[in-house]
């Protein structure tokens, strides 16, 4: 069994999302987490995972919104989102200067009011980052040292260093399609070195389609790519990666359960 750590299953149509869930579950992928991107999207995510047997929500706004529906929540805002019993998780927040989509200190704001809603609600953050490699360890090792929280970097292409503060700080890493590409021999090598009860994988579907489906749409179903490249990475079998990242998930989102 496999769970797909981060998709975002609204960005497909009504119509087709039955279809999407049971091509994943036909593959062997158990359960899946949609995640929030802003908090009206939030809204409608952990709406899906209602309906959905097995399918489970994260909650808040990614780094591209901040400060665009509204001021940046209050952190009380975000994790009374997590009461109900299907929303796992805080995010998917953090800073991405790739795109700078929202100004640097807007997109800080809002990723320290996530890891405050995380140590609220006592759930972990999924975090976003994207050529921000120093700003995101930085933030994370000042808000820690005043409240522990859990949290993962999500769909990890990053560099070693940060992938070593996080780890320092009890955090997981996830990885998605981008471990397959030919050109990502750095990453393969970082993930080699993770530590086992610390790897998750994931999709970010439908984006960063694995290889063999590289250019096109991604899907839960193909996280099946991404988990075997990591078992060959790991050196083990697709079953004990399989258990072992199961294993992790379960840690890390107890609420899943």
């Amino acid at each position: 069994m496999l769970i797909d750590s981060h998709c975002h299953l609204d960005y497909f149509t009504e119509a087709e999302r039955p279809e999407v869930i049971a091509r994943a579950h036909a593959a062997g992928v158990a359960e899946m987490v949609t995640i929030g991107t802003t908090l009206s999207q939030s809204r409608g995510a952990i709406a899906m995972a209602e309906a959905g047997a097995k399918i489970w929500a994260c909650v808040g706004v990614h780094p591209h919104h901040a400060g665009e529906e509204e001021p940046v929540p209050p952190p009380e805002t975000i994790a009374a989102m997590t009461v109900h019993p299907k929303v796992i998780g805080i995010g998917e927040s953090g800073l991405d200067y790739f795109y700078d989509r929202a100004p640097r200190e807007v997109q800080a704001e809002n990723f320290r009011a996530h890891i405050r809603a995380a140590q609220m609600a006592r759930l972990p953050l999924a975090i976003h980052a994207r050529d921000a490699d120093d700003d995101i360890a930085s933030i994370l090792e000042a808000e820690y040292a005043e409240q522990k929280f859990a949290f993962l970097l999500h769909c990890f292409s990053s560099g070693r260093r940060l992938a070593e503060r996080a780890l320092a700080l009890g955090g997981y890493v996830s990885f998605s399609g981008i471990l397959t590409f030919p050109k990502s021999t750095e990453l393969r090598e970082i993930a080699r070195d993770i530590p086992g009860d610390r790897l998750l994988v994931e999709t970010d579907s439908p984006y960063l389609a694995p290889v063999p489906y590289r250019g096109k749409r991604n899907e839960p179903a193909h996280i099946v790519h991404t988990a075997k490249r990591l078992a060959e990475v790991k050196g083990v079998s697709e079953a004990v990666l399989a258990e072992l990242t199961t294993a992790n998930f379960r840690r890390l989102f107890a609420k899943a359960a």
